[in-house]
């Protein structure tokens, strides 16, 4: 696919991160910064990532049962043969909901947008044995078009992430270049990326994988006999509006502030 800009991303600027900074280092900010990502190692312990499991474990199942009665057991980038997505654990879970404020979780989005950073979305993402295909390259604001356009994703290994059960692949320092033009597919968004030069991001169960919601990033094909198991959580600013309508035929329709207090709240 062409690499260009979203019809709706015009004269954006990346800024960088100067600090002071509560959570994350130096050395990430400018990671961050430079190629998009970073990742801190073993942020949460064995203990915390059974519980999770285990409140997330309804949602799987209710995700589970709807692509039962999709066709083919797939609906758009989720799939009875590929991954399993149930968003918005925070509406089932008081402890989920406590869990996406964790000091460390909120003390990234604070140090990567300020106070009044918010919880923008969430869900878990559990990638099945044997999948039929794998994530596309996409970026996070190319599925609902956000702004401020950059927002931030942290994305919880509950279980080992590798290349051989579908890890993280990012393309480094293209968010810099603003939302990219996507196009839909039968197997979700898709922008442009280039698997040949993409950096793969194993992790440890336990560890987080922070990136702009502008980093291209895919997944592998998990070729493995176990459940590749990840939670995602977006933080963005307070006042962030997604912008609804066609990009192909001009400006937005509308916009819409991101303030559901069932799902979204301030964490910082």
């Amino acid at each position: 696919m062409e690499r260009r800009a979203h019809p709706w991303n015009q004269d954006f600027v990346w800024e960088d991160h100067t600090g002071p900074f509560s959570t994350i280092s130096t050395a990430q900010a400018k990671a961050y910064d430079d190629v998009g990502f970073f990742v801190i190692d073993r942020a949460f312990d064995a203990a915390e990532l059974e519980r999770l499991d285990r409140e997330l474990q309804a949602g799987d199942e209710m995700a589970r049962e709807f692509l039962h009665s999709a066709p083919d057991g797939r609906f758009t980038v989720a799939g009875l043969d590929t991954q399993i997505i149930a968003p918005h654990a925070v509406q089932r879970s008081p402890w989920v909901r406590e869990f996406c404020a964790h000091p460390v979780l909120a003390g990234i989005a604070a140090d990567l947008l300020g106070p009044g950073a918010r919880l923008y979305w969430d869900q878990s993402v559990y990638k099945q044995p044997h999948g039929a295909e794998p994530v596309l390259f996409h970026q996070d604001n190319g599925y609902a078009y956000v702004e401020p356009q950059s927002y931030v994703t942290c994305w919880i290994a509950l279980t080992d992430a590798t290349p051989d059960n579908g890890c993280i692949v990012v393309m480094p320092g293209v968010h810099r270049e603003g939302t990219l033009a996507h196009r839909h597919t039968d197997i979700g968004e898709e922008c442009w990326g280039d698997w040949g030069t993409a950096v793969d991001v194993p992790v440890a169960a336990g560890s987080i994988v922070v990136f702009t919601s502008l980093t291209p990033h895919a997944t592998y094909v998990n070729t493995t006999d176990a459940v590749r198991k990840a939670y995602i959580v977006q933080y963005a600013p307070e006042g962030a509006e997604v912008l609804l309508g066609d990009p192909t035929k001009g400006q937005p329709a509308r916009r819409v502030t991101q303030n559901d207090p069932g799902r979204q709240f301030a964490v910082a």
